[in-house]
């Protein structure tokens, strides 16, 4: 598998139990499907895994790795995530639908210039965020991954475009243009 052709559909996040499962966030759809593309591969490519869900610990999957029988080698794999190549995923339907991995690397737009490029997306549970690179200054800023903020998503055409509303980000202290007192 090339690096450009790979999807990473979930990672190990902790340990559970003495017999070497681990607790995986999943990032498929349903979450349980995280052992339905076959052997996974590590980052680096240089290992594989052949998994198998075997329940939850609260909202993560317990998964079940062959060739890990004990909590010492689960332990060494936190941290790793799971890859697979591309073709495996169902193809999408409608253009509307995209998979989170085809966003990073798009340049964002607003009001027709390009401000940055999206740099991630994440859900820390209060909903989607979207990352930012920005253009002018390199800093990283981040905006709710919604309708309202995010109006256009053009994967074929390599852009988003964000509203005005989506920039109102802070402005530096450091600038002096920070009226917060202290």
């Amino acid at each position: 598998m090339t690096e450009d052709k790979r999807i990473c559909i979930g990672a190990i996040v902790g340990v559970h139990g003495i017999k070497g499962e681990v607790k995986v966030k999943s990032f498929t759809e349903p979450d349980t499907n995280v052992d339905k593309y076959g052997c996974v591969e590590n980052k680096n490519a240089d290992r594989k895994f052949e998994l198998k869900v075997v329940g939850y610990s609260k909202e993560l999957l317990r998964v079940k790795i062959k060739g890990i029988n004990d909590r010492n080698a689960a332990e060494a794999l936190v941290g790793t995530g799971f890859y697979i190549d591309r073709s495996v995923l169902p193809e999408l339907d409608d253009e509307d639908e995209f998979y989170e991995a085809d966003l990073v690397g798009l340049k964002v737009l607003s009001e027709g210039q390009e401000i940055g490029s999206v740099a991630g997306l994440y859900n820390f549970g209060a909903g989607e965020i979207i990352e930012i690179k920005l253009k002018s200054n390199g800093k990283l800023e981040m905006i709710p991954f919604t309708k309202a903020y995010v109006p256009d998503i053009k994967i074929s055409e390599g852009y988003i475009t964000v509203t005005s509303v989506g920039l109102a980000f802070a402005p530096d202290e450091e600038d002096g243009a920070s009226d917060a007192k202290r």
